[in-house]
């Protein structure tokens, strides 16, 4: 349901995020912000803070954040039109009745019959299974040790050879053809006309977390390829954001989900009593499958193939996984290939003892690492310390990074690497990373807090110009006072990354009117991750000793940033343009001459402080 800006302004208004979170977290203050456990991920020390002036709470520990919508959406499982509705409720606001305008109707009904097909779909083939017709398929599924209770729950199902079946079927049920198609059941071809897509397989009905069949996986009998065939993306289908048994798992309660790669993995995980196992459908582990882990869970167990291509699809979830937030385990499943082949062969109790040995997900990527790596000579050892290194780059906590290169010199003792050195390699490819500005904007952009971010087009970790953006948003939105000298400087467009860009342009205008409200800002963006991190770019931090160290702390921001701009500026230009190279020469005679005399800047921002003080007395 739709509700306008203005609309959703006054319940947000009316509705303090302190009181509400109060309602559900046992927060104490500290100085101007609140801090409790998170609600949202295991933990013994509070980082869930929650800060009135800016209307937002921010989690350091997981990075969840938001203003109060997003937490009833968190912490309620619930849509934003339901969380508006909630609180407006509370807050005694009367919500506009809305009509749908007839193109909406017209989609919410052809979502409404495709849902209707799939769950007819599902009938037919659960039918056909325990027809004459589909003796083979039941047939697999007790070689499989399927129990009869199991094969229900699951809706398992037939999808005879003959080619138009649920076709005719469907037909008798009153729909049209083009409807059909669009519902990824069926094919057509000049020759045989409309056909049924599934034929000959085993059917494994794919529901979403409401339980609702939206498409299937096929498993074929006999030799025919493929080997597994899904429906395709529809209207109510996405691949990248449903999990196989999400639907059940959900209700296990559990605080981890088992994820593993196949349909049979997770039902044989269920009938040995498994209940919070999931997949991925034939789809590579996405953000969009993370983002819907951990509305269930805090934790993951990996339990993919043990062949290669399985690891590599565990290496591949590892560090998705962890940017959203769920702590991860890697679970070793050898000498089988996947959980169905252990618990037949073993049984459920070793296959436990397996999930309670799960190993570090950051450890596994080290092991890894290791077995890549020609560990016997000195070259091979740098170049697996080299790569150790970079995986510590990664991590975004001090403390956590520091027990990584303990727990790593523990383990590969054998080689003398103390964890001074380790340390040492870190820093230098981290400073590696960051060749484009002077060494004492290094040393000073090491400071501030490397809060994740959304990745950029090229995947690398957190950069300085990206802290910077992130540090002078995160300084404007708690001192508007800034806004006149940064725009001496600072554009709008001289932000590099989108959303950060995105984001000054709404800050800006929001300190234009003296009217800042950082959660407002986060209600613009539609995406929970882009919401998320927004979130982050307002809780940037800085350890700073005195006044005088901001003033210099934006001065170089300043500089960093717009270095950064120029840089890209040239890497775009062509050579040929002399027009162009010319005024990139300009700019970068300008810039140097502005880095000379940074004590300008930082006296701009001192006066417009000094300014808003005398303003404020």
């Amino acid at each position: 349901m739709f509700y306008s800006e203005e609309i959703i302004e006054e319940v947000r208004s009316r509705s303090d995020i302190l009181t509400v979170v109060g309602q559900y977290v046992r927060l104490t203050r500290r100085g101007s912000s609140y801090f409790g456990l998170c609600p949202f991920h295991n933990e013994k020390t509070p980082s869930f803070s929650v800060t009135p002036s800016k209307q937002m709470y921010y989690c350091f520990g997981c990075g969840n954040g938001g203003g109060v919508f997003q937490f009833l959406m968190q912490y309620e499982n619930i849509s934003f039109s339901e969380a508006v509705q909630v609180l407006a409720e509370r807050a005694g606001v009367t919500l506009p009745r809305i009509e749908y305008s007839s193109q909406a109707r017209e989609m919410a009904q052809k979502r409404d019959q495709l849902l209707e097909i799939q769950k007819q779909a599902a009938k037919f083939y659960y039918y056909h299974l325990k027809s004459e017709a589909g003796k083979a398929g039941l047939a697999y599924l007790q070689g499989r040790q399927l129990s009869p209770e199991i094969i229900r729950h699951f809706g398992l199902g037939y999808a005879p050879k003959a080619g138009n079946m649920l076709h005719q079927y469907m037909k008798q049920q009153g729909y049209t053809d083009e409807l059909l198609m669009e519902a990824g059941l069926f094919g057509y071809d000049d020759r045989r006309g409309m056909y049924d897509r599934f034929r000959d397989r085993v059917m494994y009905p794919i529901m979403d977390v409401s339980s609702r069949v939206i498409g299937f996986g096929g498993r074929v009998l006999g030799d025919g390829e493929p080997k597994y065939l899904n429906s395709p993306e529809t209207m109510i289908f996405d691949k990248g954001r449903n999990l196989y048994g999400l639907h059940i798992a959900k209700t296990s309660r559990q605080q981890s989900m088992l994820l593993c790669e196949g349909y049979m993995d997770v039902i044989s995980m269920h009938q040995a009593g498994f209940t919070n196992a999931v997949a991925s459908l034939g789809t590579a582990f996405t953000s969009g499958h993370a983002s819907l882990l951990k509305r269930y869970a805090s934790k993951a167990l990996l339990l993919y193939d043990s062949d290669d291509a399985g690891v590599r699809a565990a290496l591949r979830a590892i560090p998705i996984l962890k940017e959203s937030g769920i702590e991860t385990r890697v679970v070793s499943l050898k000498p089988c290939k996947d959980p169905d082949e252990f618990i037949k062969t073993y049984g459920k109790e070793a296959f436990q003892e397996r999930l309670d040995q799960a190993r570090d997900s950051f450890l596994f990527r080290i092991d890894q690492e290791a077995r890549k790596s020609s560990l016997d000579d000195p070259q091979g050892q740098n170049a697996f310390f080299d790569r150790c290194s970079s995986l510590l780059i990664e991590l975004d906590d001090e403390l956590e990074r520091n027990l990584y290169i303990d727990a790593i010199v523990k383990e590969y003792q054998q080689f003398s690497v103390t964890a001074k050195d380790l340390r040492r390699r870190v820093n230098t490819l981290a400073l590696k990373g960051q060749s484009s500005i002077s060494a004492k904007e290094r040393a000073q952009s090491v400071q501030m807090s490397e809060a994740k971010t959304p990745e950029n087009k090229t995947g690398k970790s957190d950069s300085a110009d990206r802290q910077a953006q992130r540090f002078l948003l995160t300084q404007l939105a708690s001192n508007p006072w800034m806004l006149e000298p940064l725009t001496t400087y600072i554009k709008e467009e001289d932000f590099i990354d989108p959303l950060y860009r995105e984001v000054a342009g709404l800050l800006f205008e929001q300190c234009r009117l003296n009217d800042v409200q950082p959660a407002k800002i986060i209600n613009h963006f539609a995406q929970t991750e882009e919401q998320f991190h927004v979130a982050e770019i307002f809780h940037s931090t800085l350890v700073l000793e005195n006044e005088e160290q901001l003033y210099i702390a934006l001065a170089d921001s300043v500089c960093l940033l717009l270095q950064e701009k120029l840089d890209g500026k040239q890497k775009e230009a062509a050579s040929s343009d002399l027009a162009m190279q010319q005024n990139l020469l300009t700019e970068r005679v300008k810039l140097q001459n502005l880095k000379k005399n940074k004590q300008k800047i930082r006296l701009d921002f001192a006066r417009a402080k000094a300014q808003a003080n005398s303003l404020s007395t």
